[in-house]
Formats: structure tokens, C-alpha cells, sequence
């Protein structure tokens, strides 16, 4: 997933993957249309995807840990909602932006939050 995704849809959904290419639990970067986004794949099998960049520090998310629905970023800590992409712990105080995810089939789909 590390190459940029083309759109494979008329809609503004982009196909960014097959759920088996997600791990079982946890996240992966994927690119799409220049945009780095994490897809977080949850212990009860949601698809969440957030912007990749800590608000706080500028570095990739994906790297971070899972815990339940929170990511936290690895370099200094700041915890962030995956459903809502606010923060839950310092030091980050400003929100990440949530991509709305479909699955159909075994595909991952993602809308680009064009707002953040």
C-alpha cells in the first residue's frame, strides 16, 4: 500500500486495498492521491482511516501503537481517537482528520476528508 492509489470509482471512494492486506489487527500507511493515511483495522474488525501525520509532532502515526480505538503516536505519546480523531493525551491538543471507510467485498474504500 505504500504506492499511490488510483481511484477505481466514480464516486469520490478510493479503493485502497483488500481487507487481507491490513493486518489482523492494527495499521497500515497507504498513499492516496499524495495524502498519507492510516488504515487502522480494530481487535473487532472495524476499518477506520486517519490522517498518518501526529498533529502534534509531525511524524507518522502508522508507526504508533493500537490500543482499542485509540492511536498513540510513538514519539511522544499524544493518544487520538480513531473514530473522531480528537485527541485524548498530551502533548498533541488538535485533532486528526477521519477519511470515511466502506468495505465492499473483501475491498477497502476511502473518501478523502477534503475539509482538513
Amino acid at each position: 500500500m505504500s504506492e499511490t492509489t488510483q481511484s477505481q470509482s466514480t464516486d469520490a471512494f478510493v479503493r485502497v486495498c483488500s481487507l487481507d492486506e491490513l493486518p489482523t489487527v492494527g495499521v497500515a500507511a497507504a498513499d492516496i492521491s499524495g495524502r498519507i493515511v492510516a488504515i487502522v483495522r480494530t481487535a473487532e474488525g472495524e476499518v477506520h482511516a486517519v490522517d498518518d501525520t501526529c498533529s502534534h509532532a509531525n511524524v507518522s502515526l502508522s508507526e504508533g501503537e493500537l490500543d482499542g480505538c485509540t492511536l498513540e503516536c510513538w514519539l511522544h505519546g499524544s493518544r487520538f481517537d480513531i473514530r473522531t480523531g480528537d485527541p485524548s493525551g498530551p502533548p498533541a491538543t488538535a485533532p486528526i482528520a477521519v477519511h470515511t471507510v466502506k468495505i465492499e467485498g473483501d475491498d477497502v474504500y476511502v473518501a478523502l476528508n477534503q475539509e482538513n
